[in-house]
């Protein structure tokens, strides 16, 4: 009888360690089976360590505005982009919300679609999914190859009656909007003891005109000659490789998401780990990754000057008394002008002044964590003006050479787009460091 017990034991324990991995554990707890992962460096960015840093200002307050008090913080490894978003880029966003735009809404043609098992071009809830690999083999606004019944349908896009010039078909701008939701983690982590909120409360949802507004060339000059700069800055492959400017932070913010899903859309097709979402950088990231590994140096480049020692001026800013064009550029240049920095950045300083992703409070170094650093604010249209600046950094072409320091520290509003305020986007490493093994 006792054998026949002791039986019984051994078979319910060859159960129980027979589940979780066919058996392979024996009985152990090994973890969940997973790919293996390997960090990979994204395209066109570059990597910065984590690190420790003195944040704030490293020269005299020439301005005497204490908003930028000095502060030991620390900051993880991320991913940078080298350079500032290329119009070029930019314009891959707007290409690909034009299409689908033009597919969903005025081109009824289930080719366009992703035809799952069984035909139909829907998936299982119902919703159309646009199949972006026929469309780059069959472009939509290609008549010469078979789409020329597309020309006809794609009026409703274009600019009607007394809006056209010279009768020519021409994108109507206005329509080209993005909509996207973001998890406000920051807000889900205030009130996630709040029994009566739901996660949709914690869900924000925005519409954003991506277009750019080239106008900017002329309202933010007055009595200035800039048309040439509104026609082409955008449009003309002269200037693919230059910044893209006339962006809002809200539209900034809006490509950062597209690139996450546009990445996400490819990982997921092959089953690979997804990166962590792009976004913009803090200001803490964005000047550490400025000053390049250096410490209690000015600029990028490191040193008290903007200009090396055969002269030569080493960013696209305003020299003299208005020299524009002594540093190599009128206006903007292409975005790997100069040396890049110990990190290998391109212009951290000049160029384009860039947004961050922090909301500006005078006061913040005061209040913010040492430890990845931030204010940030979800600013409703409601809000007072105030509440919608959000910091600049960098310095531009038509800044003096103390904005280009590392620490100075500026603002604009949400809502508003300059002809010298781009952006470039940052990921976060998962992990410690590159180097460790995995």
């Amino acid at each position: 009888m006792k054998q026949i017990y002791f039986l019984i034991v051994v078979l319910a324990g060859g159960v129980l360690s027979s589940c979780g991995r066919g058996g392979g554990d024996r009985g152990e707890v090994v973890g969940v089976p997973a790919r293996s992962f390997r960090a990979e460096v994204p395209y066109g960015m570059v990597y910065i360590p984590g690190g420790s840093f003195l944040m704030g200002q490293t020269d005299q307050d020439v301005t005497f505005a204490q908003i930028a008090q000095t502060k030991q913080v620390t900051i993880p490894p991320f991913f940078m982009d080298q350079t500032e978003t290329t119009n070029s880029q930019y314009k891959m966003f707007v290409n690909w919300v034009r299409d689908s735009i033009a597919i969903s809404k005025y081109i009824n043609d289930n080719k366009y679609y992703i035809q799952p098992q069984g035909g139909a071009a829907k998936s299982g809830n119902g919703k159309k999914y646009i199949n972006w690999d026929y469309v780059k083999k069959n472009p939509i606004w290609n008549t010469k190859k078979g789409q020329a019944n597309n020309s006809q349908k794609l009026q409703g896009m274009y600019y009607q009656g007394d809006d056209r010039v010279f009768d020519r078909d021409e994108v109507d701008v206005r329509v080209l909007k993005y909509n996207y939701s973001l998890y406000t983690l920051r807000d889900a982590a205030n009130y996630h003891n709040d029994k009566s909120k739901k996660r949709s409360d914690f869900i924000f949802r925005d519409t954003v005109p991506v277009y750019p507004d080239t106008l900017v060339w002329l309202s933010d000059f007055s009595y200035a000659a800039n048309e040439p700069m509104v026609e082409a800055y955008f449009s003309h492959p002269a200037f693919r490789n230059y910044p893209v400017v006339g962006v809002t932070w809200r539209q900034a913010r809006a490509y950062t998401v597209w690139r996450t899903r546009y990445n996400d859309a490819y990982k997921n097709k092959r089953h690979l780990p997804l990166r962590a979402p792009y976004s913009l950088p803090t200001e803490a990231e964005f000047e550490y990754a400025a000053r390049g590994g250096r410490i209690g140096t000015d600029y990028p480049w490191g040193g008290p000057y903007i200009k090396n020692a055969k002269g030569c001026l080493l960013a696209n800013f305003k020299p003299g008394r208005g020299n524009y064009t002594d540093d190599g550029g009128a206006y903007t240049v292409s975005v790997r002008s100069y040396f890049p920095n110990d990190y290998g950045l391109y212009n951290m300083a000049g160029n384009v002044a860039e947004w961050t992703l922090s909301a500006f409070d005078e006061s913040a170094s005061t209040f913010v964590h040492d430890q990845a650093p931030t204010f940030n604010y979800e600013a409703k249209a409601t809000d007072p003006e105030v509440l919608k600046r959000k910091v600049v950094r960098g310095g531009s072409w038509k800044d003096i050479g103390y904005f280009l320091q590392n620490s100075t520290r500026s603002y604009e509003y949400q809502d508003t787009a300059k002809s010298y305020i781009g952006f470039r986007c940052v990921t976060h490493y998962l992990g410690r460091d590159i180097k460790d093994k995995r």
